[in-house]
This record gives C-alpha cells, structure tokens and sequence, in this order.
C-alpha cells in the first residue's frame, strides 16, 4: 500500500477509561477463533482492531509495529490499533477487492456490549459497497461459487452452482471432471468468481488438496461449510420466493441434478438471500452451460495478460486495459470484465458483434455522438439494486431518470444511421428502446419522476418532493412558506425598533440549538443595549456577536419547527411510495441496462480499432473444422501500446497440412514469447466480438486456449519448478482438443537436458499425434526442429501426422565485432545458431566469463555437417551448432521418452503423498537414466 500517512492518514488516539477498556476485554475474549476474519470496531470517531489483526493491519499498512498501542496491562493486555476513516476505507477496498484471503467484519457498541453489523467477504461485497464504491466505480462483478465433489473411480462428478449478487442471477451445472479439476477451473475463470464454498473434510485427502490447487491457482477464498448446510431439502420452495415467474421451471431445472442443488441450498444459506425480502421475486436462474464460451484456465488469463495486475506499469499492460474505454458509470467495465472471460464461439454472434463494431468505425460521427450520451448515463444496475433493498433516496430516483432521458438521444443518433448494417442496429437496438421508452415503460417513469420530484431544487444540490405531488405535503408547505414570511417581517420590525439596518447589522440566524434566533455584532450592542435588557432575551454572548430573541420570535420558530417535522415526515413516506413504484419498473432497468452496457463495450471496441496508430482490422471468422488461422502483420495489442516501443510486425500461418504445429527457435530476448502470446490475444479478441491488431486475419474458431509459459516454484506446497512445469502439461495433454489453441513457452528446461528434450520431444509429437490441435511451440531444443523434417517421412505419413513447421527469430552478430542485434522478425525455417552468450554479454558478463563460456560450449558442441537436420542440400557446411545423433539415436531417444512420460501419465499421483510420488517419479528417472545409458545427470527435483 503505497499511501502518504500525512494528516490525511494520521493515528487517531485510543481513548478508552479503565471501564471501558476492561469491558471491551471481557466481550473480545468471547469472539470465535476465526483466523480469516478481520474485525473492526466502531468509535464513532474512528476505529480500532485487536490482537492478531492489530499487529496485521500494523505491519501491512502502517509498515511499522510502532502504531500498536497495549489495551490493559500484564498477562490480560491486548495489541490493539487505530486507524481514521481514510484508513478504515483503504483496507476495506484491499481486503475485499484486492485480497482473496480475508473476510471484514465491523461491530458497534461500547463497553462490553458489541454486536456484528456488517461482513463481507471477496465475493459478497453488498454490506461495503457504500464505502467500496463511494468514489470509484465497480469494475467487476464477484461471483460465489459452491461445489459439491463426488469422487468416483471414473473420476469426479461436479454440483456446481453459483450466485451473481449484482445482476442477481443463480446457476448451477453438475459435470464429470479429470484428476487436474480442468472443467472446473475454466467455469471458475469464465465467472470472474472470487469466492467458493466446499463442504468441511474432516480428513483431507489428496483429491481434496488437488481441487484446492485448482481453486488457488484462480485466486479464489476457499469458505469451508459444514456438509449439513449442503441438502436440498426445501430448495425449490425457496427458490420459488426468490426467483421471478412461475416455480414450475424452477422445479424441473432442480430435479435434473444430483449434486447441483445441494450446493445451490449451501449458497442460498451463505449469502443469506432469503433473509432480505427485496431479494423476493427480483432472481433469476438458469443452466449453466460449460461449452457456451472458449475455455481459458487462470494459467492461460495470466499468459495472455487478459486482466488487470497491481504490479502493471499502466493500464496498457493488460488486454483488459488497453481495450476499456466504456463511458458509462461502471457497467460497461463490468460487462466487457465477463466478455473477455468468455469469449464466444457461435459464428454468427462473433459476426453480429464485428458487424455492430464496423458500423461503428466507419461512421465517425455516429460513434462520438453515441459515446458523448453514454457519458451521462449512470450504473443503472447498481443503482436499481439499492432501489429492490430499500437503501435508495432521492438522490437514485433522479440519477435514473437522468440516465432515463438520454435513451431518447441515443435512439435518435441510432435512426440517423443507414449504412450497411441497418438492419441489425434496428433489430438489436432501435426495435428494444421503441418498445422500452413507450408510455407502459421508461415514459411513464419518467412522468413519475417529474410529477413527484422538484426538479427545480437540484441546483441547490437538494432532492426533495414537489409539494404539488401531494395535497397534504402542499398544505404544509404553504403553512411553512406563511410562517417564513412572518418571521421576515418581525426581522424588519424588529430592526426598525432598534434602529439597526437589516441584514447588515441586525441578523436572523437559523440553528439547531436556539432555532431562530437574532444577532447582533458586539460593536452594536452597546447602542441597543437599554432596549435589549427590556424588551428581548439574551441567548448567547460570543466573538461573533449576542444572540437573543423575543415571544414573538421564539412562538413562530417553535410552529415553524413543527411544521418542518410534520413536512419531512410526509416527505419521507412519500418518498418511501415513490422508491416502492420505481421498483416495480425493475425489469424496464435491467434490459435497458444490458443494451446501454452492451452498446458501450461495443463503442470501446471501435474506439480503440479507429484511434490506435496502426489501426486494426475485422477478421474473417471460420468454424472450427473448417479453414486455417493466418494472422498477416499480426501485433500484440498491449505491447504496441507501450510509449517506448516502436512493434514490427509479424506473421503467423498455421495452416492444416502444412504449418499447423509451429516450432519457433531464436535467441532470448529476441521476441519468441511475445509472438507465441500475440497469436493467443488475436484470437481471443477476435472471439470477443472486437477488430485485431493485424493487416489481414482469418480464424477458425478455438473452443479452448491453452498456455504454459515459464513456470515458478511452488515450495510451501511442495512442487517444484519442474514438477509444476510437468503439472501444467498433464493438464495441456488431457484436455487440449483438435479445435484448441496450444501455446508453449520453454518446455523441458527444469531438468537435464537431455531428460528435458527427450520429454519435450514425446510431448510434442503427442500433440502431433494424437491431439491435432494447433500449436506454437518455443524452444531452445534445436533438436526438435527435426519434426519437421521428420515429417517428410513416408514412415511417419501413414501415422497422418498434421503439418509442422519450423520458424525462427532473426538476429544479426557483426563479424568483426561480435554484437547482436535482434531483428524480431518471426521467418521460415528453423534457427541457425544459439545466442546465450551474446545474451549474457548484454546483461554486462565480465569478459573472463564470456571468455571461458566460448571455450566449454566450443568443446561441448559438434560442428558436424551430418547434424539430425543437415539433410537440407543448401545446408552450410558446420552452420547448425549440433549434436551429432543418426535417425536411429533419435527414434530410440524418442522411445523411451515415450515411455517415460506414459509411464508419468499413469502415476496415480492424486492418491500419493509428497514422498511417495518423489520416490516414484526419481525411480522413473533413474531407471530411464540407466536405461540410456550415461549418469551423473542432473536431479530432476
């Protein structure tokens, strides 16, 4: 937390008497041990945390242990913390939308009576969202998601079923998933869920530690529940309250599953939704369907830099970044979050977005036009929300219908346009709003509004009843308007007595502590101060003057504040009346919100293809079976956007037959990583509806991405950098399908060499094999290169292998003084030499070190000219740095790293402990070593 602690962020002082203190010990020593929770205690003027949190809010936000203060003394003493509002405010936001280890909770009371008034946690944020979005507007929407797995022999049987507490939305799936929990991580991903509840294990078992895996990888707060909370039992009566319309869908929804209600009855439990009546009838709830969208797991989000990180340079470093250019007041941020967790996979929806994005771009005007409306339109569905739990005022009324009576304008800039796609703005957009804003709908709320609101005193900042709304409001208005003027005229009178000019000597003020009242300066009172003593009383005597008043005075300030209770209160029921209708038009809102929110998104897609320096291009979309993926000129969008770099671009063909398995080799540095990546984000912001960063594309259309690149060690858990590489795979190997994308960075380099080519070598011609997918594969294993032209061989042709092709980075080394130059241009054919040399003289080696590095790669490298791949007749004679193997040594090579990595495959590691599955996989190695026949390899772990 980068915050300045200037006075802004100051120590509030811990002011408890010994009472006080020794009460407050007694109750927190009667709080349930919860080591996730963090609990904030009310003040009023500030707020305090004690014991563990204490020292936790003192290390991770004030930086220092020296703002703890001790409460009590000697073995009863209890480390506690102040913190301000600002501060209170801070932490609320890191906790809830940074952090997914913690709930909050906030207690009020005093001495040793406290209750609990508010908690929240990462996914159920509705008791903070007042302090959470009072400044800043609410960018994702959390989810909470239950499962219930049911481990079987054939594998694991999911009931999954999520809440949506924003757009209030239930669902629930109940699907078959593998060892690695992949179905499970994707529905996750494609949520946006922050949250998740599991049934409390009293013995953890593997299966259980491998879901939880899973559920970490994806930053999501594990919530352990008692396994009495996950039945069914009443769950369709319940729903029945919840959810809109007619229980009998509700019922035959439920009964399809075995698992999903049970979990579902959980959530409900949870979120307490059936404890707040407003939540009665405003539901909605539908089948989740896990092959509705392309699959991304948390490792692909993070290769491919789809969502925002704290540790981004700028709002560039991410797609979701670069490409969030909504202007309305948080819902578009909202609904493009969900578009880039589900990207589509229905063609013609693709079209229908890139249709609606080029109408965009080639009309210029249009598209400011529109964007200039939606600046001023509010977060209808926030603000609809408050309106169903009774926490709206005013205030929610009139931003409503200040959102309400822009539509008119939008649809308007709509009906100007007549290009191309008519047709569909009509059908998608102007068809919807003609029926929304009739006299049955957004006009009539409008009416509402402008019949019952005085619109007048929104200038003065006040949102009030118009009192011609109702005739007893008008009543007392006009009883409080007679009473003014009274008041006005005995000021008049009053100052003609005294002989004092009004205003400007004599004044009338209003306060809560004497009502109205009269003030004069003290320079004046000694002029009046005969009449003062006789014919008025003294109220108050201070630097700003005497106060006082007379009969009169204090008879019509005691009616006028009677009757200023009596209109308030009738305001406040009136009020109540006017918020109770708008909900009623809760329907209206949430379509017209989806087709405000979807339109925005739209927008900022064409925004961002007009105004970028190279523009982007629409790409022609193919189904899945059908056609190739050729990107011309291709660039990655988040890179390019960067002010410090000037991108070349680069082409990618992966052609069926011919080039569908890419292997790219080429020095570090030189742009491997950031092609394999910009394929990936091409094709996920072409299934998203939105233009690329290319001159020409064609796609088929992936159902899946998937990406291992670079891998760290996850020690606390026991797993190896290598071990988490292998991880990774397994979950590529199981469940990549011919119609996902496969980006690999780096495979093999956590071992020996040649354990590590060996298995990179089977893993490749695996995916050749027998997955089929599409593949861009970076490597420093020049060896593989050999695929290629592997390929060639009437042998492996009976086998059908698809089309590989070898690619390479270009670089430059000056003859005479050896520097390289990288070139980052992706180009046929496979990588003429290695470069980690010349890497480490960039990162300033000293030259003895460069030195003896030249000498041992000199003497461990053959420049053979019979090398695995010098069969190419205009091959240069020792220009491939290699080692020299015939193709037998590569088939047997190839063999046994079969062999192994099946071997691997087979290992029940899910029912191992740590110790088991490292004696069973280094009895692997070493009999593969012994096997092949050279020692002194390197551990794998």
């Amino acid at each position: 937390m980068d915050e300045n602690f200037d006075e802004q962020n100051k120590l509030p002082e811990l002011k408890l008497d010994a009472k006080q203190a020794q009460g407050f010990l007694s109750f927190f020593k009667t709080l349930p041990n919860d080591p996730r929770a963090v609990r904030f205690f009310d003040r009023r003027d500030y707020y305090t945390a004690h014991g563990e949190n204490a020292t936790f809010i003192a290390k991770t936000y004030y930086r220092t242990t020296t703002a703890l203060r001790q409460l009590g003394s000697g073995s009863n003493g209890l480390s506690s913390v102040s913190v301000n509002k600002n501060m209170f405010e801070t932490i609320t936001r890191d906790l809830l939308l940074e952090r997914t280890d913690h709930t909050l909770e906030l207690y009020e009371g005093s001495g040793s009576n406290w209750r609990l008034m508010k908690s929240a946690s990462p996914g159920n944020l509705s008791s903070f969202e007042d302090v959470l979005f009072a400044n800043n507007e609410m960018q994702d929407t959390p989810v909470v998601v239950a499962l219930l797995p049911n481990f079987r022999e054939n594998g694991c049987t999911v009931g999954f079923s999520y809440v949506d507490l924003t757009k209030r939305i239930l669902g629930l799936v109940e699907f078959l998933d593998d060892s690695h929990f992949t179905n499970v991580e994707s529905a996750l991903v494609a949520l946006g869920c922050k949250e998740c509840l599991l049934p409390l294990e009293s013995g953890k078992s593997s299966e259980c530690r491998t879901l939880s895996d899973a559920l970490t990888r994806c930053g999501v707060m594990v919530t352990e529940r008692k396994k009495t909370e996950f039945k069914a039992r009443d769950l369709v009566q319940d729903l029945g309250r919840l959810v809109k319309g007619s229980i009998e869908p509700v019922r035959d929804l439920v009964s399809g599953f075995e698992f999903a209600p049970a979990a579902l009855g959980a959530l409900l439990s949870y979120a307490e939704l059936l404890a707040d009546e407003g939540n009665y009838g405003n539901y909605s709830i539908c089948r989740y369907n896990l092959g509705s969208f392309m699959r991304l797991d948390s490792a692909a989000m993070r290769a491919l830099n789809v969502l925002e990180s704290k540790t981004d340079a700028n709002k560039n470093f991410s797609l979701f970044g670069l490409m969030n250019r909504t202007c309305t007041a948080g819902m578009g941020k909202r609904l493009l979050h969900m578009w880039l967790k589900q990207p589509l996979l229905d063609i013609s929806e693709i079209n229908s977005r890139l249709d609606l994005v080029q109408a965009f771009v080639e009309d210029t005007e249009l598209r400011q036009d529109l964007r200039q409306h939606l600046r001023r339109i509010s977060d209808i569905e926030r603000l609809m929300r408050n309106i169903q739990r009774t926490r709206a005022g005013l205030q929610h009324i009139v931003k409503l219908y200040q959102s309400s009576i822009r539509v008119p304008h939008i649809k308007s800039a709509l009906e100007k346009y007549d290009g191309q796609f008519s047709s569909l703005i009509k059908e998608r957009y102007l068809d919807p709003f003609e029926l929304l804003t009739d006299d049955d709908h957004l006009n009539k709320f409008i009416a509402l509004v402008e019949t019952s609101v005085d619109l007048d005193q929104l200038e003065n900042g006040e949102y009030m009843i118009s009192p011609s709304y109702d005739d007893a409001l008008a009543t007392l208005k006009s009883e409080q308007e007679s009473l003014e003027r009274q008041i006005h005229n005995l000021h008049k009178q009053t100052a003609f007595d005294l002989d004092l000019p009004v205003d400007k000597a004599l004044k009338l003020d209003k306060g809560t502590q004497f009502g109205h009242v009269f003030r004069i300066t003290k320079k004046e009172e000694p002029k009046v101060r005969k009449k003062l003593s006789a014919q008025f009383i003294v109220l108050e005597t201070r630097k700003d003057g005497v106060k006082f008043t007379n009969t009169k005075l204090k008879k019509l300030g005691d009616q006028y504040q009677k009757v200023l209770e009596e209109y308030k209160n009738c305001q406040k029921e009136l009020v109540n009346r006017v918020v109770q209708t708008t909900a009623t038009f809760s329907e209206v809102f949430e379509h017209l919100a989806g087709f405000l929110s979807e339109l925005d998104v739209l927008l900022s897609f064409a925004d961002l293809a007009s105004s970028c320096p190279t523009p982007y291009t629409r790409p022609r979309i193919t189904p899945p079976d059908v056609g190739d993926i050729v990107l011309e000129g291709s660039r990655h969008p988040c890179v390019e956007a960067q002010d410090w770099v000037n991108f070349i671009p680069n082409d990618c063909r992966l052609v069926r037959g011919k080039s569908w398995f890419l292997i790219i080799t080429g020095p570090n540095m030189g742009g491997k990583s950031t092609f394999i990546r910009q394929v990936g984000v091409n094709i996920l912001m072409a299934q998203v509806g939105c233009f690329v960063p290319c001159e020409k594309a064609s796609i088929s259309v992936r159902d899946c991405i998937f990406a291992r690149v670079g891998a760290g060690d996850c020690q606390l858990r026991g797993v190896s950098t290598f071990m988490q590489e292998m991880l990774e795979t397994a979950s590529i190997l199981k469940g990549a399908t011919e119609n996902s994308l496969v980006i690999i960075d780096e495979l093999g380099r956590g071992t020996s060499t040649y354990d590590g080519f060996g298995l990179a070598w089977a893993i490749c011609e695996h995916i050749v094999e027998v997955i089929k997918a599409p593949t861009l594969f970076a490597t420093h294993f020049h060896e593989l290169t050999a695929l290629a032209h592997e390929n060639g061989n009437y042998e492996l042709q009976k086998k059908q292998i698809v089309g590989v092709a070898n690619y390479h980075v270009s670089a430059h080394i000056d003859s005479s003084s050896r520097k390289l130059t990288m070139l980052y241009k992706v180009e046929p054919g496979a990588c003429d030499q290695s470069f980690g040399i010349h890497v480490a003289e960039f990162a300033n080696f000293p030259e003895s070190v460069v030195a003896l590095a030249r000498e041992k790669a000199a003497e461990l490298e053959d420049f053979s000219p019979t090398s695995i791949i010098s069969t190419d007749a205009g091959q240069e004679e020792g220009s491939k740095r290699k080692r020299g193997y015939d193709a037998d040594d590569i088939s047997r090579g190839a063999a046994k790293a079969h062999k192994f990595l099946k071997e691997f495959a087979e290992l029940p590691l899910e029912t191992m402990d740590l110790k088991q599955a490292l004696q069973q996989v280094t009895k692997l190695k070493d009999d593969l070593q012994k096997d092949v026949g050279c020692g002194g390899h390197e551990a794998i772990f």
